[in-house]
């Protein structure tokens, strides 16, 4: 209970900031519990809510009395909570200058010039102070009263947006749990933290819609409204917050005079700003995204003007060029002829060619398609691309602001803007490039040059926390260790496509692909000697392979771009940025990548919606060309389809329909296609795959007589459970999957068919072999052991004994009766290992001479264990002696 009528002599005194909201006096009343027998100083509140609160129900938790009761000569330690600053401290400034006092601090703002020197700190950032402290109860084994954790709770609710600010860590996600384990009341949280907007409250709203301007500094749209009011406005703060969402405003400032005082509340979700900075130079404080401040003694004007003031100084300049440029610029020089350069242009599917002289490195120009169309249209392409490119040069360095970049493409309507740094181009901005970065930052663009089909431009998600999350300590150490070194060495370092595909699906990681932004090679070489790894090069390709000593791999690229000589030729690789390397990638799912530069570790980096299509569990491919180009993508759509559980969204359907009406599988490499089908073979249940490969009509592009019909499926699902039914044995035996279900697939098929198919798919000998003559072979035996009437073990081993395992499981899935079925699996389980225990030295002891005979005692010793007649080693040999003796084979 509050002490106002004697002196209170406290040894401890706990404080936060003027103008205390809920994270503060939560703060305050953890603090309390962690330093018994400690004093609160109030600072008050700017929220009558607040007031209300803390004088209706809860004051009884706390222990406070006001600064005048307080013997300050009596007090050692002072306890700041949700500040440092000292300008937020004016009730304790007696405190802060008095000698010999311990300064314990706990905050998670950022530091300011005029913070207290503390002689502790706990400084972290995390969404709300409250936080801090709730984690350092639980360490001690704490456990708060739920009228505790409620208050709690609502600091880091408020303090967190209800965990919407991107300021929200984990931590508060896991402290605010905490608390309703330990019974918070979320009833009472939603009525103080989630406000609808009463009556009374409208016309403050309208007025700040109203009187809101918008000034541009440094490229950034800062958004401002100066309202007063002669009565104080109830929750102000969620009434600038409802401004904020109403408009989708990135940064906005109420000015507001109420009671004789101005207000100003801030509210900010860009890093080019940082509202409690700013603020904090009217006397007032908080985070980058939020903050207020009380200004006494000045007009609304005059806060106004200072405000912009500050801004103008504070405000960074948002310098996008070089996070926006496309790199390397493809470019062309002034005497190439015009058909070159639109070869040039369809080779690398862009629209407009940079003009560079390369004798002096000089940028003369640029040339679009269009332009090359039409000079294409009046045969004159053996002319020179200087006669008619574009002369009127425009560039900006890497640290160009937004602004400028705007004011040259649209206003000066260029369609490319070269990024030029010391004489080199380091890379090119396109109109499509400054539109999709003007959309995503929901710029109000009033002119009509925006282009059809404009995505948004690339989307960076911090996901450290999965990363830790999902990955085995081995892994993410090996990202951090890749991420240094190749920051060493002035790379930028990329773990990409599948590895992030699956780490997003929470699905089993098997290879780990990483991408330079600079020479793989060197990389590959300077990393492995650092491991104490080998390393496998292929310079053509600029790529190498990492092997740990354990024979643990790791893929490691240059990132590259890739085009087309010819539909299905292979690629021509060039070096290339990452954006352009994502580019040539087979389905947008495939096309994500996570940056590991220390500075950026764990951002990932999304250019073609592939989180989006992740989430809709949809298979897109990125270009429309994507399938005549490389028509084994076919193949890997179906195969992801069939993996993940998605659908082929319905452009790829019709494309993948259009590249094989065309035939487009006429020039490709036999062996490439059979490499894909093995893949799709080598799945848990490739029989949807199949199904669906049967419905593009794909059995086709194998042969034109091959034909699936109820009975190769019926086949193939047997086939699938015999399979299932051999991976539960964990007998850890390799053999090829795949050719289970291919020799499924051929059993209908003639010879001839069978030796066709394999003439068109190259298949190599070895694997030519598995297909026809020992599957044949495989097929006949079996037909031999459905006609015989006795089925003895002796008469299925040696039946079976000389077939590998891939034919077994062949046989079985093959058996109609499943009395034969029954009897091969246990042929397979528990008979084909049967050995004897005796050698030819056992028979050399008993007497036999060397020769012929030995293979036939064995053999006879082999089936009496196979009928179970011989047991030990010790029945083998009397078993043997008998025989010999039997048959004068001994003296």
């Amino acid at each position: 209970m509050s002490k106002k009528n004697k002196i209170v002599k406290a040894k401890t005194i706990i404080t936060s900031h003027i103008n205390a909201d809920f994270d503060a006096i939560a703060s305050m009343l953890v603090a309390q519990k962690l330093y018994p027998g400690s004093v609160i100083i109030f600072p008050g509140s700017q929220e009558k809510n607040l007031r209300d609160f803390f004088i209706s129900s809860t004051s009884y938790l706390f222990n406070m009395a006001d600064r005048d009761s307080i013997d300050f000569s009596c007090v050692s330690r002072l306890v700041i909570v949700d500040t440092r600053q000292k300008a937020r401290l004016p009730h304790v400034s007696g405190l802060l200058c008095k000698k010999d006092i311990i300064i314990d601090i706990y905050d998670h703002h950022p530091a300011m010039k005029d913070d207290v020197n503390a002689t502790f700190e706990n400084i972290r950032q995390t969404g709300a102070t409250t936080t801090i402290l709730s984690a350092l109860l639980q360490e001690k084994n704490i456990i708060p009263l739920p009228e505790e954790a409620t208050i709690m709770a609502l600091g880091i609710y408020e303090d967190t947006g209800l965990f919407t600010y991107t300021s929200t860590t984990k931590d508060d996600l896991e402290q605010a749990a905490f608390l309703l384990s330990c019974g918070a009341n979320l009833n009472t949280i939603a009525s103080f933290v989630v406000k609808e907007i009463k009556s009374e409250q409208v016309t403050w709203l309208n007025e700040l819609l109203n009187e809101m301007t918008t000034h541009k500094i440094r490229g950034v749209d800062i958004h401002m409204s100066v309202i007063s009011s002669p009565a104080y406005i109830a929750d102000l703060a969620t009434i600038v917050q409802k401004v904020v969402r109403m408009e989708d405003l990135d940064t906005f400032f109420a000015i507001v005079l109420m009671d004789n005082k101005i207000n100003i509340i801030a509210r900010n979700r860009i890093p080019e700003v940082d509202a409690g900075k700013i603020l904090s130079r009217f006397g007032g404080g908080g985070h980058p995204y939020a903050a207020s401040a009380k200004v006494d003694n000045k007009t609304l004007a005059q806060v106004e003007m200072m405000l912009i003031e500050q801004l103008q100084k504070e405000v960074k300049t948002i310098r996008i060029a070089k996070s926006l440029m496309t790199s390397p610029a493809i470019t062309i020089e002034p005497d190439i002829t015009c058909k070159d350069a639109g070869d040039m242009m369809t080779r690398y599917n862009i629209n407009t060619l940079l003009v560079v002289d390369k004798r002096n490195n000089s940028y003369e120009g640029y040339i679009t398609r269009q332009i090359i169309e039409k000079i294409l249209y009046h045969k004159l392409s053996h002319l020179p691309v200087k006669e008619y490119m574009n002369s009127e040069v425009s560039y900006v360095s890497s640290d160009a602001e937004a602004c400028q970049i705007e004011n040259i493409i649209i206003e000066g309507k260029h369609r490319i803007l070269p990024v030029i740094d010391e004489g080199w181009i380091k890379g090119v901005i396109t109109r499509t490039d400054l539109l999709n970065y003007l959309v995503q930052h929901k710029k109000a663009l009033k002119r009509n040059e925006a282009e059809p089909g404009i995505k948004k431009n690339t989307k960076k998600r911090q996901i450290e926390n999965i990363l830790y999350q999902r990955l085995e300590k081995r892994t993410k150490k090996l990202l951090q260790n890749i991420g240094e070194t190749g920051n060493k060495l002035g790379f930028n370092m990329f773990v990409v496509g599948g590895f992030v595909r699956d780490l997003l699906l929470g699905r089993q990681i098997d290879d780990i692909d990483i991408v330079v932004e600079g020479d793989g090679i060197e990389f590959a070489k300077v990393f492995a000697k650092k491991e104490s790894c080998r390393i496998n090069t292929h310079k053509k390709f600029g790529t190498a392979v990492i092997i740990f000593p354990d024979n643990f791999k790791i893929d490691v690229a240059s990132a590259r771009l890739e085009y087309y000589k010819t539909p299905a030729a292979l690629p021509i690789v060039e070096k290339s940025s990452i954006k352009l390397d994502l580019a040539r990638r087979d389905f947008t799912i495939n096309t994500l990548a996570i940056s590991l530069n220390p500075d950026d570790f764990g951002t990932m980096i999304d250019y073609f919606g592939a989180n989006r299509d992740l989430k809709d569990q949809t298979i897109r491919t990125i270009h429309n060309l994507s399938f005549v180009e490389d028509p084994t993508r076919i193949f890997r759509a179906i195969k992801f389809s069939n993996r993940f559980g998605f659908k082929i969204g319905k452009v790829t359907s019709n494309l993948i329909k259009n590249a094989i009406k065309i035939d487009c599988f006429k020039n490709l490499s036999g062996l490439r296609v059979l490499s894909e089908l093995k893949q799709i073979f080598e799945e848990e249940n490739p029989i949807p795959a199949i199904r669906t490969m049967e419905a593009y009509g794909l059995e086709k592009v194998l042969h034109k007589e091959l034909v699936f019909i109820p009975n190769t499926y019926h086949l193939l699902e047997s086939a699938n459970k015999i399979l299932s039914w051999h991976d539960l044995l964990y007998t850890d035996e390799q053999y090829p999957r795949w050719a289970v279900y291919f020799m499924a697939l051929l059993n209908r098929s003639s010879y001839k068919v069978c030796e066709q198919i394999c003439e068109r798919l190259n298949v190599p000998l070895k694997e030519r072999s598995i297909l026809l003559e020992k599957r044949y072979k495989a097929e006949k035996q079996l037909f031999l052991i459905e006609n015989s009437k006795n089925h003895t073990k002796q008469d299925l081993y040696w039946a079976l004994i000389h077939f590998n395992t891939e034919y077994i499981l062949y046989m079985m899935a093959l058996a109609k009766d499943e009395k034969i079925k029954k009897a091969i699996s246990n042929f397979y389980t528990h008979q084909r290992n049967i050995q004897p225990y005796i050698r030819g030295r056992d028979l050399l002891k008993i007497g036999l001479k060397p020769g012929s005979i030995f293979s036939t005692i064995l053999n006879l010793v082999l089936n009496a264990k196979l009928d179970g007649q011989l047991k030990t080693k010790k029945e083998e040999i009397l078993f043997v002696t008998k025989y010999a003796e039997k048959h004068k084979l001994i003296d």
